[in-house]
């Protein structure tokens, strides 16, 4: 089975140490062996679970389109602690898999849901409880620094940020390149002929929607 992996962590600075991802890679990589599957590709989403427009996933479930794999992820929690976008995710046309619980079937998941989501709002509650009561207390909260104090992470966070979008670019070339390389032994050339031909295959763009010239010429600058 060919498995594309999607790894999430919720602040930049997990990302830039590798906190939570390389036990998340770990449990993926253990699932892909103990099945005999093939890694596709891997994703990086660095992203609260709260929110459901994350690039990084949308890009992953469309390179399952594209090659007809399956989504793996270590923890159903680390896809999204809500119960409408994992319902939504379900009937979107890619199969998932949770290494947690490889053999979960969908009301197993939607339960599972539920309870991450609740566990997300009961968090939120107890924090925002906790803030109260130290305020109450004359504590100031905040960092004392104001702005200045996130400089020290902004350097980071911004490389981090390049280095995912590069990966991202490369990763998309290297998953359309057989796609365009059939095209091409058919005889067509030209990079909007290429274009219009992976349109008629349904094949999303980088940016999701309809291919052009342009997009052609700097994925086949990619993997050329």
């Amino acid at each position: 089975m060919l498995v594309i992996s999607y790894l999430r962590v919720s602040t930049a600075r997990q990302g830039a140490s590798g906190l939570g991802l390389e036990a998340q890679r770990a449990a993926v990589a253990a699932h892909i062996a103990s099945g005999g599957h093939t890694l596709v590709a891997e994703y990086v989403e660095v992203e609260s679970g709260r929110k459901a427009d994350r690039p990084q996933l949308a890009a992953a479930l469309a390179a399952c389109r594209l090659h007809r794999s399956t989504l793996v992820i270590a923890k159903l929690d680390r896809l999204a602690r809500n119960v409408a976008f994992i319902a939504n995710l379900m009937d979107g046309g890619v199969e998932f898999t949770a290494c947690d619980m490889p053999h979960a079937n969908r009301l197993t998941l939607h339960l599972l849901a539920a309870i991450a989501e609740h566990e997300r709002e009961m968090i939120s509650q107890r924090t925002k409880a906790a803030l109260q009561a130290a305020k109450a207390r004359g504590k100031r909260l905040g960092n004392p620094k104001g702005a200045a104090g996130l400089l020290a992470y902004a350097g980071d966070a911004t490389r981090l940020s390049a280095l995912k979008r590069g990966e991202r670019a490369s990763r998309r070339a290297d998953a359309v390149a057989h796609v365009i390389r059939d095209i091409q032994a058919s005889g067509v050339e030209g990079a909007r002929a290429i274009a219009v031909a992976l349109n008629d295959r349904g094949i999303p763009a980088p940016s999701g929607g309809k291919w052009h010239g342009e997009q052609v010429r700097r994925t086949l600058a990619r993997f050329i």
